[in-house]
Protein backbone atom coordinates (compact mmCIF):
# COMPACT_ATOMS: atom_id res chain seq x y z
CA UNK A 1 0.00 0.00 0.00
CA UNK A 2 2.90 2.41 0.61
CA UNK A 3 4.64 1.35 -2.41
CA UNK A 4 1.34 2.33 -4.36
CA UNK A 5 0.74 5.38 -2.54
CA UNK A 6 4.47 6.56 -3.32
CA UNK A 7 4.25 5.90 -6.75
CA UNK A 8 1.08 7.83 -6.95
CA UNK A 9 2.30 10.53 -4.81
CA UNK A 10 5.18 10.86 -7.55
CA UNK A 11 3.51 10.89 -10.92
CA UNK A 12 1.02 13.47 -9.27
CA UNK A 13 3.98 15.46 -8.57
CA UNK A 14 5.27 14.96 -12.38
CA UNK A 15 2.43 16.01 -13.21
CA UNK A 16 1.75 19.41 -10.95
CA UNK A 17 6.00 19.95 -12.29
CA UNK A 18 5.14 19.72 -15.93
CA UNK A 19 1.53 21.98 -15.77
CA UNK A 20 3.73 24.37 -13.78
CA UNK A 21 6.86 24.16 -16.07
CA UNK A 22 4.34 24.62 -19.40
CA UNK A 23 2.74 27.81 -17.43
CA UNK A 24 5.48 29.62 -17.09
CA UNK A 25 7.16 28.36 -20.46
CA UNK A 26 4.23 28.83 -22.41
CA UNK A 27 4.35 32.80 -21.96
CA UNK A 28 7.63 32.95 -23.31
CA UNK A 29 6.63 31.17 -26.22
CA UNK A 30 4.09 33.22 -26.87
CA UNK A 31 5.75 36.47 -26.39
CA UNK A 32 8.42 35.46 -28.82
CA UNK A 33 5.48 34.74 -31.65
CA UNK A 34 4.17 38.05 -31.02
CA UNK A 35 7.35 39.59 -31.24
CA UNK A 36 8.50 38.19 -34.36
CA UNK A 37 4.83 38.97 -35.86
CA UNK A 38 5.67 42.65 -34.41
CA UNK A 39 8.90 42.20 -36.66
CA UNK A 40 7.64 41.99 -39.57
CA UNK A 41 4.32 43.87 -39.61
CA UNK A 42 6.80 46.93 -38.96
CA UNK A 43 9.27 45.94 -41.82
CA UNK A 44 11.72 45.28 -39.18
CA UNK A 45 14.39 44.01 -41.16
CA UNK A 46 17.16 44.81 -43.90
CA UNK A 47 17.99 43.01 -46.89
CA UNK A 48 20.51 40.70 -48.15
CA UNK A 49 21.41 40.25 -51.84
CA UNK A 50 21.62 36.14 -52.49
CA UNK A 51 22.75 36.58 -56.37
CA UNK A 52 21.02 36.97 -60.02
CA UNK A 53 17.44 35.16 -59.77
CA UNK A 54 17.01 35.52 -56.32
CA UNK A 55 15.12 36.70 -53.75
CA UNK A 56 16.65 39.39 -51.26
CA UNK A 57 16.94 37.71 -48.41
CA UNK A 58 15.33 39.42 -45.02
CA UNK A 59 17.25 39.32 -42.24
CA UNK A 60 15.24 40.63 -39.08
CA UNK A 61 16.13 41.48 -35.27
CA UNK A 62 17.51 38.10 -33.40
CA UNK A 63 15.50 37.23 -30.18
CA UNK A 64 18.46 36.31 -27.56
CA UNK A 65 16.94 35.62 -24.65
CA UNK A 66 13.44 36.11 -22.70
CA UNK A 67 12.50 35.94 -19.17
CA UNK A 68 9.93 36.84 -16.62
CA UNK A 69 9.38 38.33 -13.14
CA UNK A 70 6.72 38.92 -10.53
CA UNK A 71 4.85 41.54 -12.21
CA UNK A 72 7.11 42.01 -16.11
CA UNK A 73 8.76 39.73 -18.80
CA UNK A 74 11.97 40.75 -20.26
CA UNK A 75 13.09 39.84 -24.00
CA UNK A 76 16.41 41.02 -25.10
CA UNK A 77 16.90 40.95 -28.83
CA UNK A 78 19.98 41.99 -31.21
CA UNK A 79 19.42 43.91 -34.55
CA UNK A 80 21.16 42.89 -37.86
CA UNK A 81 24.18 44.64 -39.07
CA UNK A 82 23.29 47.68 -40.91
CA UNK A 83 19.87 48.47 -39.44
CA UNK A 84 19.84 51.78 -37.76
CA UNK A 85 18.77 51.41 -34.21
CA UNK A 86 16.87 54.63 -34.25
CA UNK A 87 14.45 52.40 -36.45
CA UNK A 88 13.47 50.05 -33.67
CA UNK A 89 12.90 53.48 -31.19
CA UNK A 90 10.79 54.67 -33.68
CA UNK A 91 8.26 51.69 -33.33
CA UNK A 92 7.52 51.95 -29.75
CA UNK A 93 4.15 52.78 -30.72
CA UNK A 94 4.08 48.94 -32.56
CA UNK A 95 5.28 47.31 -29.22
CA UNK A 96 2.82 49.37 -27.70
CA UNK A 97 -0.17 47.95 -29.75
CA UNK A 98 0.99 44.39 -29.74
CA UNK A 99 2.27 44.37 -25.62
CA UNK A 100 0.26 47.54 -23.78
CA UNK A 101 1.38 50.74 -23.36
CA UNK A 102 3.14 49.79 -20.12
CA UNK A 103 6.64 48.77 -21.78
CA UNK A 104 10.42 50.63 -21.71
CA UNK A 105 12.58 50.04 -24.29
CA UNK A 106 16.48 50.40 -24.11
CA UNK A 107 19.60 49.89 -26.55
CA UNK A 108 23.37 49.35 -25.61
CA UNK A 109 25.65 48.61 -29.35
CA UNK A 110 22.55 47.24 -31.01
CA UNK A 111 21.54 45.03 -28.25
CA UNK A 112 18.06 46.23 -27.20
CA UNK A 113 16.08 44.93 -24.01
CA UNK A 114 12.01 45.52 -24.25
CA UNK A 115 10.78 45.04 -20.76
CA UNK A 116 6.39 44.59 -20.60
CA UNK A 117 5.05 45.11 -17.10
CA UNK A 118 1.39 44.48 -15.95
CA UNK A 119 0.68 47.16 -14.44
CA UNK A 120 1.28 51.25 -14.43
CA UNK A 121 3.87 53.09 -12.53
CA UNK A 122 1.77 54.15 -9.00
CA UNK A 123 1.69 57.72 -8.10
CA UNK A 124 3.36 58.41 -4.54
CA UNK A 125 3.87 60.85 -2.11
CA UNK A 126 7.04 62.76 -1.27
CA UNK A 127 8.95 61.66 1.75
CA UNK A 128 12.02 63.26 2.71
CA UNK A 129 13.33 60.84 4.51
CA UNK A 130 13.50 58.77 0.88
CA UNK A 131 14.67 61.53 -0.80
CA UNK A 132 17.63 62.28 0.74
CA UNK A 133 19.18 59.02 0.60
CA UNK A 134 18.64 58.71 -3.00
CA UNK A 135 21.08 62.53 -3.53
CA UNK A 136 23.72 61.30 -0.86
CA UNK A 137 27.47 62.10 -2.03
CA UNK A 138 26.30 64.82 -5.18
CA UNK A 139 27.45 68.56 -4.96
CA UNK A 140 24.05 70.13 -6.49
CA UNK A 141 21.10 67.24 -6.08
CA UNK A 142 18.16 66.87 -8.33
CA UNK A 143 15.62 64.84 -7.39
CA UNK A 144 13.80 63.16 -10.44
CA UNK A 145 11.49 60.61 -8.62
CA UNK A 146 11.46 56.72 -9.48
CA UNK A 147 11.68 54.65 -12.27
CA UNK A 148 10.72 50.96 -12.76
CA UNK A 149 14.53 50.70 -11.39
CA UNK A 150 14.06 52.37 -8.52
CA UNK A 151 14.92 56.15 -7.35
CA UNK A 152 16.31 58.41 -9.95
CA UNK A 153 18.49 61.66 -9.32
CA UNK A 154 21.51 63.37 -10.91
CA UNK A 155 24.05 66.30 -10.06
CA UNK A 156 23.48 69.61 -11.77
CA UNK A 157 27.29 70.18 -11.44
CA UNK A 158 28.04 67.72 -13.47
CA UNK A 159 25.01 68.12 -15.63
CA UNK A 160 24.52 71.81 -15.98
CA UNK A 161 20.98 73.51 -15.98
CA UNK A 162 17.38 71.82 -16.51
CA UNK A 163 14.55 72.64 -18.46
CA UNK A 164 10.87 71.27 -17.02
CA UNK A 165 7.72 71.43 -19.15
CA UNK A 166 4.47 70.12 -19.54
CA UNK A 167 0.88 71.45 -19.87
CA UNK A 168 -1.21 72.65 -16.67
CA UNK A 169 -2.09 69.51 -14.66
CA UNK A 170 0.41 67.60 -15.67
CA UNK A 171 2.92 67.98 -12.53
CA UNK A 172 5.50 70.28 -13.88
CA UNK A 173 4.81 72.89 -11.12
CA UNK A 174 4.84 70.03 -8.32
CA UNK A 175 8.20 68.96 -9.86
CA UNK A 176 10.33 72.12 -9.34
CA UNK A 177 8.33 72.70 -5.73
CA UNK A 178 9.74 69.20 -4.56
CA UNK A 179 13.23 69.94 -6.55
CA UNK A 180 13.52 73.16 -5.35
CA UNK A 181 12.26 71.73 -1.15
CA UNK A 182 15.05 69.25 -2.11
CA UNK A 183 17.99 71.32 -2.76
CA UNK A 184 17.19 73.71 0.05
CA UNK A 185 16.85 70.64 2.72
CA UNK A 186 20.31 69.38 1.56
CA UNK A 187 22.50 71.51 0.40
CA UNK A 188 20.56 74.96 1.49
CA UNK A 189 23.69 76.51 3.60
CA UNK A 190 25.70 76.28 -0.01
CA UNK A 191 22.98 77.60 -2.26
CA UNK A 192 21.89 81.10 -3.21
CA UNK A 193 18.58 80.75 -4.70
CA UNK A 194 16.95 83.31 -6.60
CA UNK A 195 13.49 83.05 -7.99
CA UNK A 196 11.31 84.51 -11.48
CA UNK A 197 7.43 83.62 -10.35
CA UNK A 198 6.28 85.48 -13.56
CA UNK A 199 2.98 83.54 -13.45
CA UNK A 200 2.82 84.57 -9.99
CA UNK A 201 1.62 81.74 -8.30
CA UNK A 202 3.99 78.66 -7.47
CA UNK A 203 7.36 80.67 -6.08
CA UNK A 204 6.16 82.51 -3.06
CA UNK A 205 6.55 79.04 -1.31
CA UNK A 206 10.28 80.35 -1.00
CA UNK A 207 10.01 83.63 -0.02
CA UNK A 208 12.24 84.49 3.25
CA UNK A 209 14.56 81.67 2.14
CA UNK A 210 15.83 82.71 -1.27
CA UNK A 211 17.72 85.73 -1.35
CA UNK A 212 15.25 87.33 -3.74
CA UNK A 213 11.68 86.08 -5.43
CA UNK A 214 10.72 88.69 -8.14
CA UNK A 215 7.67 88.48 -10.36
CA UNK A 216 8.01 91.10 -13.14
CA UNK A 217 10.72 91.01 -16.10
CA UNK A 218 11.66 94.41 -15.10
CA UNK A 219 13.16 93.10 -11.45
CA UNK A 220 14.51 89.91 -13.32
CA UNK A 221 16.94 91.79 -15.38
CA UNK A 222 18.05 93.69 -12.29
CA UNK A 223 18.94 90.38 -10.99
CA UNK A 224 20.66 89.32 -13.94
CA UNK A 225 22.72 92.49 -14.31
CA UNK A 226 24.01 91.48 -10.57
CA UNK A 227 24.75 88.10 -11.68
CA UNK A 228 26.49 89.20 -14.71
CA UNK A 229 28.93 90.75 -12.57
CA UNK A 230 29.48 88.18 -10.12
CA UNK A 231 30.22 86.04 -13.29
CA UNK A 232 32.63 88.12 -14.46
CA UNK A 233 34.53 88.44 -10.58
CA UNK A 234 34.37 84.56 -10.30
CA UNK A 235 35.75 84.05 -14.51
CA UNK A 236 38.66 87.08 -12.72
CA UNK A 237 39.27 84.62 -10.01
CA UNK A 238 39.63 81.63 -11.83
CA UNK A 239 42.10 83.07 -14.43
CA UNK A 240 44.04 84.53 -11.66
CA UNK A 241 44.33 81.58 -9.79
CA UNK A 242 44.65 79.07 -13.45
CA UNK A 243 41.87 77.05 -12.39
CA UNK A 244 38.53 75.81 -14.49
CA UNK A 245 36.32 75.76 -11.99
CA UNK A 246 35.32 77.53 -9.13
CA UNK A 247 34.67 74.52 -7.06
CA UNK A 248 39.47 73.75 -7.36
CA UNK A 249 39.80 77.58 -5.84
CA UNK A 250 41.00 77.96 -2.15
CA UNK A 251 37.64 78.89 -0.73
CA UNK A 252 35.08 78.13 -2.76
CA UNK A 253 31.85 80.68 -3.53
CA UNK A 254 28.38 79.30 -3.04
CA UNK A 255 26.41 77.89 -5.76
CA UNK A 256 24.22 79.75 -7.31
CA UNK A 257 20.77 78.99 -8.78
CA UNK A 258 18.21 81.12 -10.55
CA UNK A 259 15.15 79.17 -11.16
CA UNK A 260 12.34 81.17 -13.70
CA UNK A 261 8.87 80.04 -13.80
CA UNK A 262 7.06 80.32 -17.15
CA UNK A 263 10.08 81.74 -19.04
CA UNK A 264 8.43 81.93 -22.32
CA UNK A 265 6.83 85.21 -20.95
CA UNK A 266 10.17 86.57 -21.69
CA UNK A 267 9.94 85.95 -25.26
CA UNK A 268 9.84 89.68 -26.28
CA UNK A 269 12.68 90.58 -23.88
CA UNK A 270 15.45 90.15 -26.22
CA UNK A 271 18.20 91.68 -23.50
CA UNK A 272 17.34 89.27 -20.82
CA UNK A 273 16.83 85.93 -22.80
CA UNK A 274 20.15 86.90 -24.13
CA UNK A 275 21.78 87.31 -20.39
CA UNK A 276 19.86 83.76 -19.29
CA UNK A 277 21.18 82.42 -22.54
CA UNK A 278 25.38 83.33 -21.60
CA UNK A 279 24.48 82.00 -18.06
CA UNK A 280 23.87 78.55 -19.91
CA UNK A 281 27.04 79.05 -21.80
CA UNK A 282 29.30 79.62 -19.20
CA UNK A 283 27.19 79.64 -15.75
CA UNK A 284 28.96 75.72 -15.31
CA UNK A 285 32.37 76.63 -14.47
CA UNK A 286 31.19 79.54 -12.42
CA UNK A 287 28.76 77.79 -10.15
CA UNK A 288 26.12 79.39 -11.47
CA UNK A 289 22.97 77.28 -12.96
CA UNK A 290 19.51 77.50 -14.24
CA UNK A 291 16.28 75.83 -13.90
CA UNK A 292 13.83 77.26 -16.39
CA UNK A 293 10.23 75.81 -16.70
CA UNK A 294 7.21 76.42 -19.04
CA UNK A 295 4.02 74.79 -19.99
CA UNK A 296 4.22 74.89 -23.27
CA UNK A 297 7.61 74.27 -24.96
CA UNK A 298 8.35 77.36 -27.14
CA UNK A 299 10.28 76.53 -30.31
CA UNK A 300 11.80 80.21 -30.82
CA UNK A 301 12.87 80.41 -27.47
CA UNK A 302 14.54 76.98 -27.16
CA UNK A 303 16.40 77.16 -30.31
CA UNK A 304 20.39 77.81 -30.75
CA UNK A 305 22.94 78.26 -27.76
CA UNK A 306 20.14 78.05 -24.90
CA UNK A 307 18.17 74.69 -26.15
CA UNK A 308 21.65 72.54 -26.39
CA UNK A 309 22.89 73.91 -23.22
CA UNK A 310 19.77 72.93 -21.25
CA UNK A 311 21.56 69.53 -20.85
CA UNK A 312 18.75 67.48 -18.69
CA UNK A 313 15.15 68.10 -19.37
CA UNK A 314 12.20 66.91 -17.88
CA UNK A 315 8.91 66.83 -20.10
CA UNK A 316 5.91 66.16 -18.60
CA UNK A 317 2.50 65.41 -20.83
CA UNK A 318 2.84 67.37 -24.00
CA UNK A 319 -0.60 68.46 -25.80
CA UNK A 320 0.94 66.64 -29.10
CA UNK A 321 3.99 65.15 -30.60
CA UNK A 322 5.48 68.56 -32.00
CA UNK A 323 5.63 70.32 -28.44
CA UNK A 324 7.24 66.78 -27.07
CA UNK A 325 9.97 66.79 -30.16
CA UNK A 326 10.68 70.72 -28.86
CA UNK A 327 10.80 69.35 -25.67
CA UNK A 328 12.95 66.38 -25.32
CA UNK A 329 13.45 65.71 -29.53
CA UNK A 330 11.13 62.77 -29.69
CA UNK A 331 7.48 62.45 -29.43
CA UNK A 332 7.29 60.55 -25.87
CA UNK A 333 5.74 62.92 -23.96
CA UNK A 334 2.83 63.25 -25.91
CA UNK A 335 1.90 59.70 -25.06
CA UNK A 336 2.02 60.45 -21.21
CA UNK A 337 -2.24 60.27 -20.19
CA UNK A 338 -3.87 62.55 -18.12
CA UNK A 339 -4.23 60.35 -15.37
CA UNK A 340 -0.79 59.83 -15.16
CA UNK A 341 -0.14 63.31 -12.91
CA UNK A 342 3.28 63.29 -12.13
CA UNK A 343 4.85 61.21 -14.98
CA UNK A 344 7.41 62.59 -17.22
CA UNK A 345 10.04 61.58 -19.59
CA UNK A 346 14.07 62.48 -17.98
CA UNK A 347 16.02 62.98 -21.01
CA UNK A 348 19.73 63.35 -20.19
CA UNK A 349 22.58 60.91 -20.91
CA UNK A 350 19.25 58.89 -21.89
CA UNK A 351 15.71 58.57 -22.07
CA UNK A 352 13.81 57.47 -18.61
CA UNK A 353 10.11 57.32 -18.05
CA UNK A 354 9.88 58.71 -14.38
CA UNK A 355 7.01 59.35 -11.68
CA UNK A 356 7.67 62.31 -9.49
CA UNK A 357 6.75 62.30 -6.18
CA UNK A 358 3.82 64.49 -5.06
CA UNK A 359 4.51 67.62 -2.87
CA UNK A 360 1.94 68.96 -1.14
CA UNK A 361 1.87 72.97 -0.72
CA UNK A 362 1.15 72.60 2.92
CA UNK A 363 3.46 69.58 3.29
CA UNK A 364 6.58 71.76 1.26
CA UNK A 365 5.64 74.60 4.36
CA UNK A 366 6.20 72.40 7.06
CA UNK A 367 9.40 70.88 5.62
CA UNK A 368 10.72 74.82 5.19
CA UNK A 369 9.46 76.37 7.92
CA UNK A 370 13.08 75.78 10.06
CA UNK A 371 14.66 77.79 7.02
CA UNK A 372 12.87 81.00 6.82
CA UNK A 373 13.77 81.66 10.70
CA UNK A 374 17.16 81.91 9.49
CA UNK A 375 18.60 85.18 9.26
CA UNK A 376 20.45 86.08 5.47
CA UNK A 377 24.03 86.15 5.95
CA UNK A 378 24.71 90.13 4.31
CA UNK A 379 28.19 90.85 3.13
CA UNK A 380 29.62 87.83 2.55
CA UNK A 381 32.60 87.53 -0.39
CA UNK A 382 30.67 85.17 -2.02
CA UNK A 383 27.46 86.66 -2.08
CA UNK A 384 25.73 88.95 -4.69
CA UNK A 385 23.62 91.80 -2.94
CA UNK A 386 20.37 92.88 -5.15
CA UNK A 387 19.40 96.47 -3.35
CA UNK A 388 15.78 96.41 -4.81
CA UNK A 389 12.07 96.45 -3.65
CA UNK A 390 9.97 93.34 -4.34
CA UNK A 391 6.45 94.12 -3.83
CA UNK A 392 4.97 91.49 -1.99
CA UNK A 393 1.18 89.91 -3.06
CA UNK A 394 -0.92 88.00 -2.03
CA UNK A 395 -0.43 84.95 -4.27
CA UNK A 396 -2.20 81.85 -5.33
CA UNK A 397 -1.23 78.35 -6.27
CA UNK A 398 -2.99 78.13 -9.74
CA UNK A 399 -1.17 74.63 -10.35
CA UNK A 400 -0.86 73.73 -7.29
CA UNK A 401 -3.33 70.95 -7.35
CA UNK A 402 -1.08 68.98 -10.04
CA UNK A 403 -2.53 65.54 -9.05
CA UNK A 404 -3.81 64.17 -6.17
CA UNK A 405 -1.36 62.75 -3.55
CA UNK A 406 -1.37 58.70 -2.28
CA UNK A 407 -3.33 59.05 0.74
Amino acid sequence: MEVITGVLGGIVATAFAGAYACFHTMPESVTRRKLHRLFREGELHVRKKRGKGKEDRLIYPVITRVSSGVDFMQVNFTTPTGMDPQRIFNSLWLFKQGFGPYIDLSEDCSRFTLVIYSQDMKQFNYDVRDVIPSVKGMGLPVVAGRSRKGWESYDMVKHPHLLISGETGSGKSVAVRAILTTLIETHGDNIELYCADLKRSEFHLFRGIAKRVVVTPEDLEKVLHKINKEMKRRGDLLDAAEKAHVDDLPNPPKYIMLAIDEVSLLRKHKEIMADIEDISSIGRALGIFLILSMQRPDAKILDGALKNNLTVRMAFRQSDEINSRIALGSGEAADIRMSQRGRMYLKGEELKMIQMPYLELEEAKKLLAPRKKEQPIKNRPDAIDVEFEVVEETQTDDDGEDFLGVL
